[in-house]
């Protein structure tokens, strides 16, 4: 969920700016992304500022540069009347209306209309569909959905039936949910709230250049692809996924299938063409997607795949869709890096990131 940043606080973006250099570059291009990071202060004037105020630059030797608003009050400074620092800006306004919005939907009974949400924004529709869109990377009628597919996945499996939970989640009836159970939770809701009971799953183990790698699949496709250093833990972990599932190892049919994703480890330009059973929700499934549309060989920032998705605000978002990601290497998560080009934290470890992006790189030369 997108959350409503707080006034002065914006701790995952700070690291941008370590220095006076960096935050008085940042004032002299007036760089919009630099606002709720830091303040800057002008001694001849007595104001401070956002670092993207349009007011007339001053001379870099009558600046100072300040945490927070309230640290520059405390020195003082008196707010700018043209940017009010103090205040919320614009963009953070309607961010926290967006979540504000977000948690109305979390809570409500049913679905709120979107002429509900739009006034509580004091927003017309249009304006508050295409800023929620902006914002989430989903239109308020998918974030409902996605919000009750989530709350669906958790109760399911502690509620007595499936009509109990089915109704809990936020679901007006039986076909609405039947009609997407499948795509949802990758098999029958009975069999989810059982632990994949009923369930086949078909399961090998191998050996690549990045150690032990597990390969899993349902009747309609690859659930699961992990990499390791035990693997006796793979499968462990293959078996709390699905407690109960019918899980079938070692068959020779099966190893062809372990073969070929191997080989397209350790040569990316093979391909893979394998269906693939990806299980997730709405927004997972659409970073997802746009995972796969990266070419071997490329990478893209999480800002990027936050801007594909026509979602620019949902970065953070966007990062926990890749790490929710089990499906390695065919869903490749491995090729989204920091937007300085720097190598973040990977499920199956960051060595192994690296090491799939050297041989990407290779191949595709």
């Amino acid at each position: 969920m997108t959350t409503a940043p707080s006034k002065q606080n914006l701790p995952g973006r700070r690291h941008s700016y370590r220095n006076d250099e960096q935050k008085w570059e940042a004032v002299r291009q007036r760089d919009p992304e630099a606002n709720g990071c830091f303040v800057y202060s002008v001694k001849t004037t007595g104001v401070y500022c956002r670092p993207a105020c349009a007011a007339r630059l001053a001379r870099r030797e009558n600046i100072q540069f300040h945490l927070t608003a309230a640290d520059a009050e405390k020195s003082g400074f008196r707010a700018c009347k043209r940017c009010q620092p103090n205040g919320l800006n614009l963009s953070e306004q309607y961010a926290a209306k967006v979540a504000a919005a977000c948690r109305t939907i979390e809570t409500a009974a049913g679905s709120p209309s979107l002429d509900m949400l739009a006034k509580s924004a004091n927003m017309s529709r249009f304006h508050f569909h295409r800023i929620f869109k902006k914002n989430t990377g989903l239109t308020p009628k998918a974030y409902a959905i996605a919000h009750r597919e989530e709350r669906m996945r958790k109760i399911l499996p502690k509620r007595k039936t499936v009509t109990e939970a089915i109704y809990e989640a936020g679901f007006h009836s039986n076909s609405r949910f039947y009609a997407k159970s499948s795509q949802m939770l990758g098999m029958t809701p009975k069999n989810f709230r059982q632990g994949g009971s009923g369930e086949t799953i078909r399961f090998a183990v191998g050996e690549c250049s990045l150690g032990s790698i597990l390969v899993a699949a349902s009747e309609k496709g690859i659930c699961a692809i992990s990499l390791g250093d035990d693997p006796n833990k793979l499968c462990e972990e293959l078996q709390d996924r699905f407690p109960k599932a019918r899980l079938i190892g070692a068959e020779e049919e099966f190893e062809h299938v372990v073969a070929k994703v191997v080989g397209f480890v350790e040569m990316p330009g093979l391909g893979l063409d394998l269906p693939l059973d990806v299980r997730g929700t709405v927004f997972q499934r659409r970073v997802w997607q746009a995972l796969r549309e990266i070419p071997a060989g490329s990478t893209a920032s999480y800002a990027e795949v936050a801007a594909r998705i026509g979602s620019p605000k949902s970065v953070r978002a966007v990062a926990s869709a890749c790490a929710a990601n089990t499906i390695a290497v065919a869903i490749p998560c491995h090729r989204v890096l920091r937007t300085d080009g720097s190598l973040s934290g990977y499920r199956w470890g960051v060595e192994r990131k690296r090491s799939l992006l050297r041989f990407e790189k290779t191949a595709s030369k």
